[in-house]
């Protein structure tokens, strides 16, 4: 019945970088992130010398996904793309929940077989996370793939003294067992908030937001499983294993097991997919704050009761809130992805949702679209720029080739510090003023080879930044989807461009010969009507440079 064979190493077996020399970068000695169960940010070091083992909790394949299971994939894509450009060997474990109480309830309401609806909505989500440039995981275990790993974690919890199987008048097992939270003197180790010196305002908002075992009464966020409220459970606390099966289940939804027929409980599947590929202890566990408890919380406790390391930091991305209150289909206030990209460019949501702090509340709203719009619109119109100055742009090879130790200081700095991404944004396009800058000087030194030479570097650097957030235009899938219209290559202007160019330089021009005319009156005329337009104006000592606001 069980499988004892040794978790493999995924990043020797299916990784084909794994063979290529790790160099981790200097910068990985300044990288700081925050921890769950300290409510702190500590200085990261792997458990392994230049390795990182991540495992990330996905969807439960239920229906069509929202963009709240999305900004979290999109947060710990942005993690670990910082981990890659560091220069560790990331191994990335993300899983699908294709056995679930909602799937077999909603597959019967619709007449459908419920491993149908759940692998139809696991092809949605996986269309969602290309559509929006995250990265493939190394692998992406699915529950029903996993059961003799989860059986084999459940006989190693209660031989341990740690859980109980529920049996009839008859002493015959019934397919219920309940981890035994009393005899586990760590639970609520995650979760339960400490008390410190500082008050830990993400501590303060978790606890107010999301649940805890310090909170009481229902929790609309993840509602209680009904194997969780029986009556047979010796605390209120313990929580299922395993369960048996309801009477409407299917028969192909049961599994036979030492301890009665059925099928996992929610928890377990994490603890058992996490061991299996990432072995005896890793070093991040992720997944949105609602899953913070019980699901992790559970998690954390049943892992060490079998005997094996839990995760040595745990990180939460934060909900997506529409005024004040998180999103969620569960509530009816879900906003889908097919609904959202049908108004929106890929590149553009993917901005949105990765705008802020992955553990910091994303308030959506129009104006959040139309602030991430304005941003590509900077962004290209500065690599097209450029790449039309050069004659072409940096190739792809060199874009990704970049290490952490060759980006902008305050970019660095702002990703190490637990990956602000406000703040590495904002290091982007103060990259982008300084290039606006050189590329108007071109005409006008007679260095100009040197100028150059300094564009080029500036748009390597701004491309390689944007690339580490997963937004280099000139990248799939951006370039494939046209993104937001495309950013060009730089070999070719577009027509677009080239007009508006045209246009801009001839009011550019004529405000320079009302100020030097000293009418005043007229320029700032000129630039108020371009500002209206969108349009910014710098002026510096070589002349006035614009760029799309």
């Amino acid at each position: 019945m069980g499988n004892s064979q040794e978790p493999q190493d995924f990043n020797t077996s299916v990784m084909p970088s794994s063979l290529t020399p790790v160099h981790v970068a200097k910068a990985a000695d300044g990288l700081n992130l925050y921890d769950t169960a300290s409510h702190q940010v500590s200085h990261f070091v792997p458990l392994k010398p230049g390795e990182v083992g991540i495992y990330v909790c996905g969807a439960t394949v239920q229906s069509s996904p929202h963009i709240g299971h999305i900004r979290a994939a999109v947060a710990f894509d942005i993690v670990r793309r910082w981990f890659l450009k560091l220069g560790y060997k990331v191994t990335f474990v993300r899983n699908v929940t294709d056995i679930d109480d909602k799937i077999l309830d909603k597959a019967a309401a619709a007449g459908q077989r419920w491993w149908a609806r759940a692998y139809y909505y696991e092809r949605e989500f996986t269309e969602a996370y290309n559509t929006l440039g995250v990265l493939p995981p190394t692998v992406e275990p699915r529950a029903t793939g996993h059961m003799p790993d989860m059986i084999d974690l459940i006989q190693r919890i209660l031989d341990n003294g740690h859980g109980y199987v529920v049996t009839d008048a008859d002493g015959k097992p019934t397919g219920n067992v309940y981890f035994d939270v009393a005899s586990w003197p760590h639970y609520g180790e995650l979760t339960h908030q400490k008390q410190t010196a500082e008050v830990d305002e993400a501590a303060a908002v978790a606890d107010r937001m999301g649940p805890s075992v310090d909170a009481t009464g229902d929790d609309k966020y993840n509602p209680v499983d009904p194997a969780d409220a029986s009556p047979d459970k010796h605390d209120p606390r313990d929580f299922a294993l395993w369960k048996a099966p309801k009477d409407t289940d299917p028969e192909d939804a049961r599994w036979s097991t030492p301890f009665g027929v059925g099928r996992p409980g929610w928890h377990i599947e994490c603890s058992a997919m996490s061991h299996r590929y990432l072995g005896d202890g890793f070093d991040i566990h992720g997944g949105g704050l609602d899953l913070r408890f019980p699901h992790h919380e559970n998690e954390m406790a049943q892992t060490r009761a079998a005997g094996y390391p839990s995760a040595a930091r745990w990180m939460h991305s934060a909900w997506v809130t529409a005024k004040g209150e998180k999103m969620s289909k569960s509530l009816g206030t879900g906003l889908s992805v097919p609904s959202v990209l049908a108004e929106n460019s890929a590149w553009v949501v993917r901005y949105a949702l990765g705008s802020v702090q992955y553990r910091s509340m994303l308030e959506w709203s129009d104006q959040a679209l139309v602030e991430a719009q304005a941003a590509y619109d900077r962004v290209s119109n500065f690599i097209e720029r450029a790449g039309v100055a050069l004659g072409g742009q940096p190739s792809r090879e060199e874009v990704t080739g970049i290490s952490a130790d060759d980006l902008p200081t305050d970019f660095v700095a702002a990703m190490n510090d637990d990956v602000n991404v406000s703040g590495a944004t904002a290091a982007i396009f103060t990259t982008i003023r300084s290039g606006n800058t050189l590329l108007s000087q071109l005409a006008d030194r007679a260095d100009s080879e040197a100028v150059q030479a300094e564009v080029r570097e500036t748009l390597l650097a701004v491309r390689a930044m944007l690339d580490t957030l997963g937004l280099d235009p000139l990248a799939e899938p951006w370039v494939s989807a046209g993104a937001a219209g495309g950013a060009s290559d730089g070999t070719t202007e577009t027509p677009e461009h080239a007009a508006l160019e045209a246009l801009i330089t001839e009011q550019l021009n004529a405000r320079a010969e009302a100020r030097k005319a000293r009418d005043f009156a007229k320029a700032d005329q000129i630039r108020d009507t371009l500002a209206e337009a969108g349009i910014t104006i710098e002026d510096g000592l070589q002349g006035s440079t614009w760029s799309l606001k």
